[in-house]
């Protein structure tokens, strides 16, 4: 498993029609989840070659960032990575690695689909909502100082184009994939030209999409009808602080984040993630759930227009939680990270 931190190392294949994907296999169960990935792409015979990037401990450039500027434009010369879990942290240290993919590879949209998983027990069946979050700025823009001696400013940036791009993008995924409302998550009360700025420009984008249903919500109204009925609604679009919550939320709402795929999504690459942590508690124990990273890897690969390879994973995968002989701890079995990585491949 040790290649798999090794910056720059390829597997190859012998035919000639990979596609080469970056991988950052992260830290903590990061190692062990991706080599659950790689053997269940490997058993599916998935086109792709695996291209692994370290992401580093101290600072690497002169901005203070922890992955190298060679790799950055490796991702963006090969447009789509696969990243496991890193560890940030809390209050000092340096800048969260997913903040800086964001910013320096111009990452705006972030997708976190949420659907209820047949065989996994949540208070709300029937779930199925997709949250687009804005990316790049808002209180995430990493603007921040200290005024005087006990007085922190944080600011929120908005844009014209950050929120053009967002909106645009969130009715193109709507109407891509048949879903029929659209609902923009905002705080425009309060933050009358930030949020304002966000909900105008989403309500003139929505014009020209006259066959989605548009409505806007307040994020506090829109946090109680998901704890509400969350199978009231379908596509979510909000700037990035009220984002990154939600999502979280509505990973609760199918069973944690152990069951969550994420897509970081920009124009020129795209990155796919697990977005639970790096459960050093039980790392190297072969306990991980590998189940997030796969669902993202599944984004990619329908992404990648591999959607025979996507489905047939897919379907092993949902087969083998619903049947629930092989889970891991978190899904409330007693199955190592080997047999629930068996037990899918067998499905194939």
């Amino acid at each position: 498993m040790n290649i798999i931190r090794k910056a720059s190392t390829t597997i190859l294949r012998p035919q000639f029609n990979y596609q080469k994907v970056i991988l950052f296999p992260g830290d903590g169960i990061g190692p062990e989840i991706s080599k659950a990935v790689i053997d269940i792409f490997d058993a599916a015979k998935v086109p792709i070659e695996w291209e692994f990037h370290e992401i580093h401990k101290k600072r690497v450039t002169e901005q203070g960032d922890l992955i190298t500027e060679d790799t950055l434009k490796q991702v963006k010369a090969l447009k789509y990575a696969l990243k496991g879990p890193f560890e940030t942290p809390i209050g000092k240290g340096y800048r969260s690695i997913n903040v800086t993919l964001r910013k320096r590879l111009q990452l705006f949209a972030n997708v976190r689909p949420c659907k209820s998983i047949k065989g996994v027990k949540t208070p709300y069946p029937g779930v199925d909502v997709v949250t687009i979050r804005e990316n790049t700025e808002g209180e995430y823009s990493g603007l921040e100082h200290e005024v005087v001696p006990g007085v922190v400013e944080n600011l929120k940036i908005v844009s014209y184009n950050a929120c053009q791009n967002i909106a645009q993008y969130a009715f193109e995924f709507a109407r891509a994939n048949n879903r029929k409302q659209v609902v923009a998550c905002h705080k425009a009360g309060v933050m009358k030209q930030g949020d304002g700025l966000f909900l105008k420009v989403c309500d003139d984008v929505a014009k020209n999409y006259p066959e989605i249903e548009f409505s806007e919500e307040q994020i506090d109204t829109m946090a109680f009808k998901l704890a509400n009925d969350p199978t009231k609604i379908d596509v979510m679009v909000m700037p990035n602080l009220y984002g990154d919550i939600v999502s979280d939320l509505c990973a609760g709402l199918i069973g944690g984040l152990g069951l969550t795929a994420s897509g970081n999504i920009g124009k020129d690459c795209e990155v796919y993630e697990a977005v639970h942590g790096t459960a050093p508690d039980i790392a190297g124990k072969n306990l991980a759930n590998p189940t997030a990273l796969l669902l993202s890897g599944i984004m990619m690969l329908k992404a990648m227009k591999l959607n025979d390879y996507a489905n047939r994973i897919e379907t092993a995968t949902y087969s083998v939680l619903e049947e629930g002989r092989f889970l891991t701890g978190d899904l409330g079995g007693k199955s190592t990270t080997t047999d629930y990585t068996k037990a899918i491949i067998d499905k194939l």
